[in-house]
This record gives C-alpha cells, sequence and structure tokens, in this order.
C-alpha cells in the first residue's frame, strides 16, 4: 500500500520570477497554418472579430501545460483542416529554470493508429508534457466555465482538477489511471460470479489511486482556503468565496493517514460489488465528489446567486489560484483569460486588471472590442487577429 503523492510545499517567499512566452509558433493549428508572434512583459491583448481565432492562440498556450488545453480538444480535432493532421506548438520560455524552448504536437497520422503527442524541451524529446511544469505553469479563465456552479458535479471535479494540475503536474496521469481503473472494475462485476482475486487485485489499485486523486484535490482546497482568506479584502468587488470539497473520504484524509483511509475504501469497495454490479457503475469514491462555493458575506451558494455574482466569484478564485501557483513555486504562471472583459462592469474591469497587475504575472486576453482595455492604456501590448493572421498594433 502506497501513500498519495505529497504536493510540493508551499515557497512562502513571493515569487521571484514570473514565466512568459516570448515567442510562439505554430504550424497547422486550428484556424493558423502558420502563424509566428512575439511578446513582451505583457498585458497583452489580443482582439479580432467573432471567429477569427483568438482563442485558438490562447489554447496554443495551453498546450505548453499539462493536460489537453483550455477546450479539452483531442490531439486530432486541433489539426487545420487544410493540412495533413499533423499540427505543432513552439515557444521560448522565460520560465522558472530560465530561457528555453519548447513544444508540442503529433505528427500526420497513419491508417488505423492514434496519433501521439510529441513534446521538446530544447528540441530533445521528453516523456510527456508533466516535464513542461519546470519550466512554466499555466492557468487559464475561458466563458465556458460560466455554468460551473450550475452545471453537474464533474464539471467541477474537472475545474478543480485543473486547479491541481497547475501545482502538481502528474495529477492528471493519477485521474486518468483512477478512470481507467473504475472502468475495469465497472466491466469485471458484470459477470455475475466475477473471480474474487480479479476483484481484489482491481480494487486494491481504485483504492491506491483514489486516495492519491482526493488527498490532491483536499489539499489543493485546503492551501487555496488559505490563500483566499489571506487575501481577504472587503472593499474588492470579487466577492469572497468560501470552498469545500468531497465527502467522508477526503475529510478524513485531512485528520487520518492515508494508508488508513485507502483500507477503508477498499474494504467499502469490496462490500459494495452487488450493489455496484446492480448499479453498473462504482457508487463510492472520489469520482463522485463535488466542489462547493459559496458567497462568503452571502451565506449563498454560488449556483443561487446572481449571473454576475457567479461569474465575479469565478474570477476572484482564478485570481487566487494563480497566486496560490506562484508563492507556491516561486514563479508566477502565464494566466490566460479569454473574453474576460466582456461579462465585468465597469468597476469590476478596473478591479481585475489592477489585480492583474499585482499578480506580476504574463497575462493574455481576448476580446472583440478593444475599447473594454482602454482602462490599461499604454501598460499593454496590443495584438489583432485575422483568419490565419496575427498582427502587431502599434
Amino acid at each position: 500500500m502506497s501513500r498519495p503523492i505529497p504536493l510540493p510545499a508551499a515557497d512562502p517567499r513571493p515569487a521571484a520570477r514570473r514565466a512568459r512566452v516570448r515567442r510562439l509558433q505554430l504550424v497547422n493549428y486550428r484556424s493558423y497554418r502558420r502563424a509566428e508572434l512575439a511578446a513582451g512583459e505583457g498585458p497583452i491583448v489580443v482582439t479580432g472579430s467573432n471567429g477569427a481565432g483568438k482563442t485558438n492562440l490562447l489554447e496554443a498556450i495551453s498546450f505548453l501545460a499539462p493536460g489537453r488545453g483550455l477546450r479539452r480538444a483531442t490531439l486530432e480535432e486541433v489539426a487545420s483542416n487544410e493540412g495533413d493532421g499533423s499540427w505543432a506548438v513552439a515557444a521560448e520560455v522565460d520560465g522558472a529554470l530560465g530561457s528555453v524552448q519548447i513544444g508540442t504536437g503529433i505528427d500526420a497520422p497513419a491508417e488505423n493508429i492514434a496519433p501521439s503527442r510529441r513534446c521538446r524541451v530544447d528540441r530533445e524529446s521528453v516523456p510527456s508534457a508533466a516535464i513542461f511544469a519546470d519550466h512554466l505553469r499555466v492557468v487559464w479563465l475561458v466563458p465556458e466555465m460560466d455554468g460551473l456552479f450550475l452545471g453537474p458535479a464533474s464539471e467541477r471535479r474537472r475545474f478543480l482538477d485543473r486547479l491541481v494540475l497547475a501545482i502538481d503536474a502528474e495529477h492528471g496521469s493519477r485521474v486518468s489511471a483512477l478512470e481507467r481503473a473504475l472502468r475495469s472494475r465497472n466491466r469485471l462485476l458484470e459477470d455475475i460470479s466475477p473471480d474474487p482475486r480479479w476483484c481484489d487485485a482491481i480494487e486494491h489499485e481504485v483504492a491506491e489511486l483514489g486516495i492519491a486523486v482526493a488527498a490532491a484535490r483536499a489539499e489543493t482546497v485546503r492551501r487555496l482556503e488559505c490563500e483566499i482568506e489571506a487575501n481577504r479584502d472587503p472593499a474588492s468587488p470579487f466577492p469572497l468565496a468560501g470552498i469545500s470539497f468531497g465527502g467522508w473520504m477526503e475529510a478524513e484524509l485531512l485528520v487520518a493517514p492515508a494508508i488508513e483511509i485507502e483500507d477503508r475504501y477498499r474494504a467499502a469497495l469490496r462490500e459494495g460489488r452487488a450493489r455496484d454490479r446492480a448499479a453498473g457503475r462504482t457508487l463510492e469514491g472520489p469520482h463522485l465528489s463535488d466542489l462547493t462555493v459559496i458567497h462568503a458575506a452571502k451565506g449563498l451558494p454560488a449556483g443561487r446567486c446572481s449571473t454576475g455574482e457567479r461569474k465575479a466569484l469565478l474570477v476572484g478564485l482564478v485570481l487566487s489560484h494563480a497566486r496560490l501557483v506562484a508563492a507556491m513555486h516561486a514563479c508566477a504562471p502565464v494566466v490566460l483569460l479569454d473574453d474576460v472583459a466582456a461579462f465585468l462592469d465597469e468597476e469590476r474591469r478596473w478591479a481585475l486588471f489592477d489585480a492583474l497587475d499585482r499578480l506580476g504575472a504574463q497575462i493574455w486576453m481576448t476580446g472583440v472590442d478593444a475599447v473594454a482595455f482602454a482602462a490599461l492604456a499604454e501598460r499593454c501590448e496590443r495584438l489583432h487577429v485575422m483568419p490565419g493572421r496575427v498582427e502587431s498594433v502599434a
């Protein structure tokens, strides 16, 4: 029995560095057959009409981090319709370990063979995108998150896993392994009389992975709670969020040894075989836990808040997470905000720009109307996107 892999200890010092993308190159990536752009300190404001390819730029940057990018697209989906099925994203980065070149993409797919993502650091192949986290970490906010507090628990778990992944680059592989193990157990239980030895073996794996995933989530929520409290500002237009996560397992992991909780979960799986067979799925575990967010000042669940309050809560959570990542790794992350200014009133836009300035990170923001970013005046760099092209705006 193994203990969950611990999250890195938080660094109490302020971020000594900030990661930034200095140059970005795209080949056969969505609407871009070939594009190259340079970026300075930022913030970088990307404008253009709807459908021009603004979000595609941010998504390309998000692939410089572990995971499936800000749209959770498959590898085939991001390839240009006009190309051969291959695509590539490469960047020159000032990161936690200094200047480096990183890149990722796929080769043209062969018949009946699923494409495999390739990752390189300074032109040398590396095993996975988890290595990219040694150099930069990326956090983001996209309009698709607007329904987070109204949607199913699975969407909030996915949101939380993204927060954990920006801290612990191996978290995604453990979540994927847990999902595979649960599917294997469900298939095994379809047999009326499954071999108990096989059941024991797969439940051993489910329990070990489940505890590791649950512990990483619970610890991230605990640290995020502390960060939110430490930066409490009653005058902020972004309401203070109260957050909690999970059920008995996550709660017990904060007070009891992980190996003890792992044994309890394994026993619960064994006892629940008949019930789970009837249901066709595993009815207990971290794959069912939920993230709860409340408007702290009102004591109101986020799902019952107004549309504006929900969006403000979400922005505040993402800002708090970015600060947590910076504190834990002594390097501010790259922050991607897609169409964020459009759904904020003027007061909250000003407050957002001020908070981003204090964060000290490289910020990429998109929007249709450049006027929404007027408060940034000469402090920002401007890029304008047209179908297949990106141009710098003087």
